[in-house]
């Protein structure tokens, strides 16, 4: 799976705005990236989106204290199981398309609404998943920025 990760990491580096700072912060925090895609199961996962490539997002309730609530991302690691999840996928503005474990990572730093995503690992159980908290990821990335620097001015104000 390494070499898959690799590959993942170069994809999004040759994707992103060649703007002389997105392409050199992505590889700057690549091994923060790398280290907890590793530690999933699948090179890509699942996740439920709108015709318009809008990831779903599910509003979870505290059991016992109404007033918390946090807003989660479900990815799933096989088509079958996404129709198991909270999603009305016979809607036909929703669909499911696989995206690299390390796209979605990348992709949870800049969502701000979100709390975490949660991967099920396991085909079939939809019960028991690995969360990864964003708050978490940010806090890995700026330990990552601030041992390996990128140089003055080269990291946006509100990339985390």
């Amino acid at each position: 799976m390494n070499t898959n990760l690799d590959t993942q990491l170069q994809e999004l580096i040759d994707d992103a705005p060649q703007d002389g700072v997105t392409p050199a912060l992505i590889e700057a925090i690549a091994p923060v990236l790398k280290q907890l895609a590793f530690q999933l199961r699948h090179p890509e996962y699942y996740i439920a989106q709108t015709l318009e490539q809008n990831w779903a997002v599910t509003l979870l309730n505290h059991e016992t204290q109404s007033d918390l609530q946090k807003q989660i991302i479900y990815a799933f690691p096989n088509l079958k199981d996404v129709s198991s999840g909270p999603y009305p996928m016979k809607d036909p503005q929703m669909i499911a398309l696989p995206i690299p474990v390390i796209h979605i990572l990348f992709q949870i730093v800049a969502m701000e609404t979100v709390d975490s995503v949660v991967f099920f690992e396991v085909p079939g159980n939809t019960m028991v998943g690995t969360e990864v908290k964003r708050a978490d990821l940010q806090t890995l990335i700026q330990a990552q920025l601030m041992q390996h620097p990128l140089g003055p001015n080269s990291v946006p104000p509100d990339i985390a």
